[in-house]
Parts: structure tokens; C-alpha cells; sequence
């Protein structure tokens, strides 16, 4: 027997509306795992662990609490990419970013941080940098889980994408400047 229509639950929309996903075809899919476009393609990632939700709250607060007035450090939103839509851990907003879009202009993210999960290693190493590098976003800080405990490779955009410029290991202080001073201390962000 039927439910009635105000208790039925929608069915998932599982094709785009198009030929290609876009931006406002994830407002028809359920909450739940991660969603990103490359080249019109949908990627669906599994909700990560514990780990890597820890790690990621935890660097989130250091470039909000460091940033100069205006300046925010945001958890999972939405970046507009070439032919596409990427969603890091964290990004830092430019002053002035809207605070309704679904994907953010990326002349507004200065930096994205990605920490990996073992479901994520090689996109976050080897697909989203050129991606976010291509869109201008200025830095990239890749964590990455050792043995020991996270280590984070920091990235800055270049004529050619981005290049390392510093890796921070687990038991090391160091000083990031741009987009602003940071202090990161990676053996801290487990405790």
C-alpha cells in the first residue's frame, strides 16, 4: 500500500540534468558522501574517518584564529574549477568571499588544504593540484599520515603549478607566511 505523499521520502536524482554533472545538479543528491565534478564527471568519495576529521578541524582553527580581519578558514565548501567543482577540507577565504554560494569563486580562496585519507591519496595528490593551480588559487598544503603522525607539504602556485616549498614533519614547528602567518605544529593535532 502507498504511503501517503507527505510522508514518502524523494527518490535520489542519480543523473544530471544534462549531458554533463553541474554545480546545481548536487543539490538533488543525498547528504552524505563527498561530491565533486572534474570534466563534467561525477566523483563520490566515502565519508572519511576519524583521523582525518580530527586532523582537518584541527588545521582549520590555525589559519582562522592567525588571519587578519576579514579572512576565514572554512570546512568543506565548495571551489569553482576548470570544467569542474572540487571540495577541500579547508579552504581560506579572501575578504569580501560570498557567504551563499554553493561553488566559490576561486579568485576568492587563497589557500586549499587537503588531508588525505586512504580513499583520497592519489586525488588529492595527483588531480586536484593542477586543478586548484589552473583556478589561481595561491597555496596548497597537502597532510599527509605517517607512522609517526601528520606531516604537511606546502605548496605555492608557480608558472607551471604548484611546487613544494617546505614539508613539515610531525615533530618540527615551523612558520608558514603566506597567505599570512601560521604556525604549524603537526605533532599537537592529535592531542
Amino acid at each position: 500500500m502507498a504511503q501517503p505523499a507527505e510522508t514518502r521520502q524523494p527518490e535520489p536524482h542519480l543523473r544530471p540534468s544534462q549531458e554533463v554533472w553541474t554545480v546545481d545538479d548536487l543539490l538533488d543528491l543525498p547528504e552524505g558522501p563527498k561530491y565533486e565534478i572534474l570534466d563534467g564527471g561525477l566523483f563520490v568519495s566515502p565519508m572519511a574517518d576519524p583521523w582525518h576529521h580530527r586532523i582537518a578541524d584541527r588545521i582549520m582553527i590555525l589559519p582562522d584564529q592567525a588571519a587578519p580581519p576579514g579572512w576565514m578558514a572554512i570546512r568543506e565548501i565548495g571551489v569553482a574549477v576548470p570544467n569542474g567543482y572540487l571540495g577541500p577540507d579547508v579552504a581560506v577565504l579572501r575578504p569580501g568571499a560570498p557567504m551563499d554560494a554553493l561553488a566559490t569563486d576561486p579568485s576568492f580562496v587563497a589557500l586549499v588544504i587537503e588531508v588525505e585519507s586512504k580513499h583520497s591519496r592519489r586525488y588529492d595528490r595527483f588531480v586536484k593540484p593542477p586543478l586548484y593551480a589552473e583556478a589561481g588559487v595561491e597555496s596548497y598544503w597537502r597532510v599527509e599520515r605517517t607512522a609517526e603522525g601528520p606531516i604537511v607539504h606546502l605548496h605555492q602556485n608557480g608558472p607551471g603549478g604548484f611546487v613544494l616549498e617546505h614539508t613539515v614533519k610531525t615533530d618540527e614547528t615551523y612558520v608558514e607566511t603566506v597567505p599570512f602567518e601560521v604556525v604549524l605544529e603537526p605533532a599537537t593535532w592529535m592531542r
